[in-house]
Formats: C-alpha cells, structure tokens, sequence
C-alpha cells in the first residue's frame, strides 16, 4: 500500500482516504490557504538600528515592513499562481485562490481590490476564498457548472459586502472577480465581474474569454469609442460592475467551452493585462511547453519589465484539450 502524508498535519494517509484520522481533513481536496500567504516573522529592519513601529515602519530609516503579500507564489499539480505587487504600489491588493478535487476537476479565482476602497486586499482575498469555496463544494458534488459559478460570485459578493462600514459607505471594500472552472472532460466554465480577464491560449490558437465591465468598454460595445480610442481614454479601468457594497447586482457573465486541443488557461488581473491586451501576446510570452510556475513567473516578469505599474496576478491551469 502506498503511503502519503496530510497537507495539514503531516500524519500517514493513503490514496484510499478520504479524510485524514487525524485531523479530520477533506483529502479529496486541495487548496491554497485560506486568508492567502503566512505572515512573515517578525524581524528587524535590514538597517539593523531598530524594530518595525506599530505603522510597519522602521523608525530610523523609514523603510516599511516586507508584507507576506509582496510576492506570492502557490503551485498545485497542474496548476500555479504567482502575484505581485508590482514597481509602484504600497500595497498588492490582488488576491488568487485555487484548488483541485480529486477525481473531480479544478476551480481558480482571481480577483482585484479597487483601490479607492478601503481594504481592499481584504475584500480581494475574502471574495477569491468564499468563491472558491463554493466552486471546489460544486466540483465535488457533480453540480452544473454556470449556476455554481453564479452561486460563487453572488457569495462573495455578500461576503464583501459585509465588510463595509455603516459611517463610510463612499469607501466601502470591493473588488473585481474572475473564476473558472475545469471539469474531467475538459469543460471549461469561466465567469466574470469586473476587469480582470481569462485567455485560452491552445494549439488551435488564443482566445480571449472575458469581455471587460468598464465604461470605455461599454463605449465600445455602442460604437461611441473604437478599440484604440479605449485604450488610452481615462474611463477605460472605471469599472460599471464590481463586487462589494453598491454593486447593482452580483450575478457574472458566464461562459463554458471545451477545448479541442491541449494548451492553457490564463486568469489574470490588469496589472497583467495592460501589457499583454491581446491573447496573441499572451500567446508570445508564455514559454511553449513550460511549467504552470514557469509560465505565470514569465507573464509576472513581462509586467514588471514593461513598468509594473500595477499589481499583477496571473493563475496558469494546464488544459489536456480533446473537446
């Protein structure tokens, strides 16, 4: 019999069990933790003249404590994320969460805290981790993948909502959303909310599989913008949907595919985008036949080379096709 050890508590468990006897946890699932990335240990400043203060800064040479969220990086088999805070920003508000269910299929989660909201890298986290919840919940259960996938949007639209204060409801927490979902025959349901996208970039060629909530993209859509026009027009990262306090309605746009042919499947926040818009150039800097690790540090990388003005996620799930 071949032996294993629990992801959590490292006791002995087989590819027979469900559960592990010791700790009691779900062997059939596996995830990133939840509430993202460990904190880091406490350390002192690397200017070796003090501690950091209760505001996270060296009261000697100003510099602020490293954060846990800084650079993340999670792998699972078949899959990986790397997250970024990028050249520019105090802070990663992006969030990713992911997760298999053996036997069953997969679910991903990106999403992205709007920055003019307070918390918002609490909000990101906790609507990719309620999400993601209710994906894997339904990837166990055999359930129909568009309604799990509203069900998820619409939890962790509640969940955020939940995080804003009564007295500031102008700074309410909220945040962007974007999910998939793979089935063990190569169905791929993707929802969204929000500007954060997915790409299917394949042997038959790249796709992108989202379509923007923003008001430049809505000009599009109405022919009163063409698509260079939005790029470069100041409403083109304003959202018109989003998840959290004064959202209109939590309900995603949900699509679902098979793949015929293997390949990848890229989600991704702005911070990725805004340098690789097209599916083509997603396509050009992803490394043929790499790793999903390989492959999400080189989209980070292309971001940061190009400037890195935003936090940048990228989750890459490698895709068997055959659809």
């Amino acid at each position: 019999m071949i032996m294993d050890a629990c992801p959590e508590c490292a006791a002995p468990v087989t590819a027979q069990d469900r559960f592990c006897a010791a700790c009691g946890r779900n062997l059939r699932l596996r995830r990133t933790p939840v509430g993202g990335p460990p904190a880091l240990p406490d350390e002192r400043c690397p200017c070796g003249e003090g501690d950091y203060g209760e505001d996270g800064a060296c009261p000697q040479c100003g510099r602020t404590r490293p954060s846990p969220r800084d650079r993340v990086e999670f792998t699972l088999p078949g899959m990986a994320g790397v997250s970024d805070r990028g050249r520019r920003r105090k802070r990663n508000e992006d969030s990713m969460a992911f997760g298999r269910a053996r036997g069953r299929g997969l679910a991903v989660v990106v999403c992205d805290g709007v920055a003019s909201s307070e918390r918002a890298e609490q909000a990101s986290q906790l609507a990719a981790d309620t999400a993601l919840d209710v994906l894997l919940t339904g990837v166990l259960a055999g359930s129909d993948t568009e309604q799990a996938t509203t069900d998820a949007a619409t939890s962790a639209g509640a969940a955020v909502s939940r995080l804003a204060r009564p007295e500031a409801p102008e700074l309410a927490p909220s945040c962007t959303f974007v999910s998939a979902s793979v089935g063990l025959d190569g169905t791929v349901t993707v929802g969204w909310i929000g500007d954060s996208r997915a790409y299917l970039v394949a042997e038959s060629g790249a796709a992108r599989l989202t379509t923007d909530d923003t008001w430049a993209a809505h000009l599009v859509a109405t022919g009163q913008l063409t698509e260079e026009e939005a790029k470069t027009d100041r409403r083109a990262h304003v959202l018109s949907r989003w998840l959290g306090s004064g959202a209109e309605s939590s309900t995603p746009q949900v699509v679902s595919l098979r793949p015929a042919t293997a390949g990848a499947l890229v989600l991704c926040s702005d911070g990725l985008w805004n340098y690789l818009p097209e599916p083509e150039h997603i396509a050009d800097a992803l490394p043929l036949g790499a790793p999903p690790l390989e492959a999400a540090r080189k989209l980070v990388d292309v971001a940061l080379e190009a400037g890195g003005h935003d936090n940048i996620t990228v989750v890459v799930v490698q895709l068997r096709g055959g659809g």
